[in-house]
């Protein structure tokens, strides 16, 4: 079942085009990973997906309604999409439990499961100035889920962190997919992120799709050298 259509999006910045996507479809339960250079138009399209960004033409529709955009509504963004940036923030000075429950629109028995997933149960009593960068990524992580999304925009979780947070996230990610019922879409730099979790890969270049497959054929068949360089392969179809 379609979750996300986008028709003819278009989005200018300073006069220059930095989304122009004619079509693209998300369906429910999908785990859609997104990658391309820097400014290639990912996080733009994150961003617009969740309602952030307007288009300067387009539609994008989300379970068969339009998304509109922040010049259209007081509040920026769609309650169901969820949009997380690897630029969070998150209250000094308050416990875990407190910042949780700013957001939190699930009953107790599925919180806590959220909880569990991300694994945060045990830093609930602690403040937000006692936990590591790891931690907090898993906690802003789990502040979204619980206002109950059923999109789930991540925009470069794994940057900054070192390799063992980087490991707990992505154990905490494949987690969510398999026992919540929320499609996900990731944005990275680095292939080793996505190949074994995304069902499906879009690569971008300049605010356009320049591939999109599952990420084992662009791996083999990769569409271009740009194609083959972001995907740190040296082969390319001819």
């Amino acid at each position: 079942m379609e979750l996300i259509k986008i028709e003819d999006l278009i989005r200018i910045e300073r006069e220059r085009t930095t989304l122009n996507i004619p079509k693209l479809i998300i369906t429910n339960g999908e785990r859609l990973g997104i990658m391309g250079e820097n400014g290639s138009g990912k996080s733009s399209l994150l961003k617009s997906i969740a309602g952030l960004l307007q288009p300067a033409q387009g539609t994008i529709y989300f379970k068969g309604k339009r998304v509109e955009g922040p010049d259209e509504v007081l509040l920026p963004g769609h309650k169901k999409i969820a949009y997380l940036s690897q630029h969070f923030e998150l209250l000094n000075n308050y416990k875990i439990w407190e910042l949780l429950e700013m957001s939190n629109k699930m009953e107790v028995e599925l919180a806590q499961q959220v909880f569990n997933i991300c694994r945060i149960d045990h830093l609930l009593d602690r403040k937000s100035n006692e936990v590591s960068g790891g931690e907090r990524q898993r906690i802003a992580l789990a502040r979204t889920l619980t206002s109950e999304p059923e999109l789930l925009l991540l925009d470069e979780p794994y940057s900054n962190l070192d390799l063992i947070s980087k490991n707990n996230l992505s154990k905490v990610i494949q987690d969510i997919s398999r026992q919540l019922s929320i499609t996900i879409v990731l944005v990275t730099h680095d292939p080793n992120d996505i190949l074994a979790w995304a069902e499906r890969l879009l690569i971008m270049k300049n605010g356009a799709i320049e591939q999109d497959n599952s990420p084992a054929q662009i791996m083999r068949h990769p569409s271009s050298e740009y194609v083959a360089g972001i995907m740190g392969s040296s082969n390319t179809e001819q």
